[in-house]
This record gives structure tokens, sequence and C-alpha cells, in this order.
């Protein structure tokens, strides 16, 4: 089954956005400069309910979702990598969204995953700013907004392409993992309280990997996180198991 979004869709996630209980889908459209929003029905078929506009030469590569401002309704955060900003549109629970703020990033920002980095049940946002070789964290204030952005690098040369988020050392914190594009590692960073983190600890891929995505989950149900990473210039998919 095919549904039609805007042009050049690049990034994809899904939630309740309506409060039916019946998950919706939201697209990043590169081109097109939008979001599609797409509500779910009983009998599995979406339909394009609402365009979000993230503006001219925004070009959204990556979004994220989250209750951001504490009202029980999910909202939307989009990585626009051409104005190098992040995107917010807060939602009403009935599929409608407020236009969109901004705040500022690196240069050549490409992906972006929510979490609470400060410990006090507001999200936070970190986004990859590939041309800077760097991650930006950004505490939120719980209505939506957010503080400047902090960052850390991911060393010369990076090209940090996707970051998410997970508690690999069980501490209670969220640290940060990174793929790495230009260096063909894949680096993490423990967070040591308040939305700081300790230097970052790398992991080699191998030789033109160009590992281009990562995500976290418990593949071997010992309960600890490990991370599967995609490559690039390797075509495959690498798993690493949490050994310690």
């Amino acid at each position: 089954m095919a549904y039609s979004t805007g042009s050049y869709p690049q990034s994809v996630a899904v939630g309740d956005f309506n409060n039916d209980t019946l998950l919706d889908i939201v697209v990043a459209n590169f081109v097109s400069c939008t979001v599609s929003v797409m509500l779910g029905y009983h009998n599995l078929a979406f339909q394009n309910q609402m365009t979000l506009i993230t503006g001219n030469g925004s070009r959204p590569r990556s979004l994220a979702i989250g209750n951001l401002n504490n009202d029980g309704k999910i909202d939307i955060v989009v990585a626009n990598s051409g104005t190098n900003t992040v995107g917010t549109f807060l939602g009403q629970g009935n599929y409608l969204f407020t236009n969109q703020t901004t705040v500022s990033t690196g240069s050549d920002l490409i992906s972006i995953a929510v979490g609470d980095f400060s410990q006090d049940n507001i999200l936070d946002l970190v986004v990859a700013n590939r041309g800077d070789n760097n991650v930006g964290v950004f505490l939120g204030y719980g209505n939506g907004f957010f503080v400047n952005q902090k960052t850390f690098t991911t060393e010369s040369e990076s090209q940090p392409n996707a970051v998410a988020v997970g508690d690999f050392n069980n501490d209670m914190l969220l640290d940060i993992i990174v793929a790495n594009y230009g260096i063909n590692k894949v680096g993490l960073l423990l967070e040591h309280g308040n939305g700081l983190f300790v230097d970052i600890k790398m992991f080699s891929i191998g030789y033109g990997a160009l590992p281009f995505s990562v995500s976290v989950g418990d593949f071997n149900n010992d309960r600890k996180l490990d991370f599967a990473v995609s490559n690039e210039g390797t075509d495959n998919l690498k798993i690493f198991l949490q050994t310690c």
C-alpha cells in the first residue's frame, strides 16, 4: 500500500496525533519543504490530513516526536538542513498544529532526537551538526521552547550523520550515540548529569563503511542496550552487543 507524500521524503515517525488510540504517520519532505501528517484509521488506511510548512529553503532531513510542552499532546520537531534550524510544531490534539517556531543549530544539520537530558521531566533535543563535526544539545523550558545549543565534539572530519539516545551504562541518565560518516566510527557520549556529557568514546565500524544511521535496543534480551548501524559504503547492517 502506497501513500503520497511531499517531494523527496527523508524521514518518518509514528504517533497518535489526534488522541483516537490509532497510530498516525508524520513525514519530512526534503524538496517540498513540508511535513505531511497522515491520520490512521481502523482499516489500516491513512489519509493525508495536514501539511505543515517548514519554510522556503528549509530542506527538512529528519524529525522526531514527543510531548514538548507537557500538555499531553504529541508535538513534532524537524531538522531543517537548509536553514540550519530546528522547527517545532506544537500539537493541539486534533491533528492540528501551531505554526513553526525555530531555534538555530550548527551547520549542515542532518539528524534530530529527543530525550530528557536534565532529569526535570521536560524533553530536550539533540542534533547532529555534520558541517561542524559536533552534536548540539538543546535543553527544554517545558513550553516548546529551548535554550541555545551546547555542543559536544565528535572529532575532526567525523561528519556526524545520525543521532539516537539511550541509557547505555544503567545510571538512569540518557546517553547519545552518533553515526560518524566521515571516520567510519560510531561515537558514544555518556551523560554525567544536567545535560553535560563526557568525552566521546569511539567504536570502529570498518574501513569504508560510511555509517549513516544508528538505532538502539536490547537485541539479545540481556537488559543491556545494544546498537545497530547501517553502512552505506559496505551495504550492510552491523549490530553491536553490549558485554559489560
